[in-house]
């Protein structure tokens, strides 16, 4: 099974650069699947009704979120109505929508399991480490071939412990919310396929998506600033696992960058 995740998609260059990247990554490594963190689609905070069915209509199959899931109020009603557009597992018990799903894929079944951290994060959410370790398994003995774990912290700490928690029984942990690209990709000991964050959609040369003037501005001066989202070029961020699908166990990953200067 080939699986295709890009990073946290921000605002408008963040699309553009998604939907240009799809047909060119699916062409170039033969993919079975595309998962996408999409919780900052909206303007840079949260994604709406609209922008989902957009991002299956390119080709997503999964959209994960994060801690940003609730900014956009329309969302609430729609998430029920949505399986396969995954708000964290890991919240209070009666949240709205779900936080993992299963979808047939040509080469299987893949899990995909959206969890949320909790150092320097917005309160609410529960105990990763217990929780998702025993979400994962039961997407296993449910019948998925592999599970994609998407956890959304903010300490590079966090999300290392995560994989190797979830080491050989997750196909695949990567990291996502920091906006920024790592470069530790490798493969864990019980053959979990580990990036402790994929990047993300969104302008390249703003501050994480956004207009690096405005960033600058507030923090120079302390004072109240509002911070638009960057332009132009925009880059997709993401990584590329291969599973073997008879054990779960991950044979391949590679992280890709894709540039482009205009819409």
């Amino acid at each position: 099974m080939v699986i295709l995740f890009l990073g946290d998609v921000v605002g408008e260059p963040g699309r553009c650069a998604l939907y240009k990247a799809l047909p060119e990554l699916q062409a170039e490594y033969g993919v079975d699947v595309v998962v996408v963190n999409g919780e900052n689609a909206a303007g840079g905070k949260g994604i709406i009704p609209r922008l989902a069915r957009e991002f299956m209509e390119h080709g997503v199959h999964v959209i994960t979120l994060g801690d940003h899931v609730w900014d956009q109020s329309d969302l609430i009603p729609w998430l029920p109505e949505a399986p396969n557009v995954l708000r964290p597992f890991n919240l209070q018990p009666g949240t709205p929508g779900s936080g993992s799903c299963i979808i047939d894929t040509p080469a299987g079944k893949l899990g995909v399991l959206c969890l949320q951290g909790r150092t320097f994060m917005r309160p609410g959410a529960e105990n990763p480490y217990t929780q998702g370790y025993e979400e994962a398994l039961r997407l296993r003995e449910a019948g998925a071939d592999a599970v994609l774990v998407d956890f959304h912290g903010e300490t590079t700490s966090e999300k290392i412990a995560m994989g190797y928690r979830m080491d050989g029984v997750a196909s695949a942990v990567i990291g996502t919310h920091t906006h920024v690209q790592t470069a530790d990709e490798r493969i864990l000991p019980g053959g979990t396929a580990y990036l402790t964050d994929a990047g993300m959609c969104g302008s390249r040369d703003g501050v994480i998506g956004r207009d690096a003037g405005n960033v600058l501005y507030g923090l120079i001066t302390n004072l109240p600033n509002r911070f638009p989202i960057g332009g132009f070029p925009a880059m997709a961020n993401g990584v590329i696992i291969e599973v073997d699908t008879a054990t779960g166990k991950a044979t391949r990953i590679e992280r890709i960058t894709r540039v482009y200067d205009e819409k």
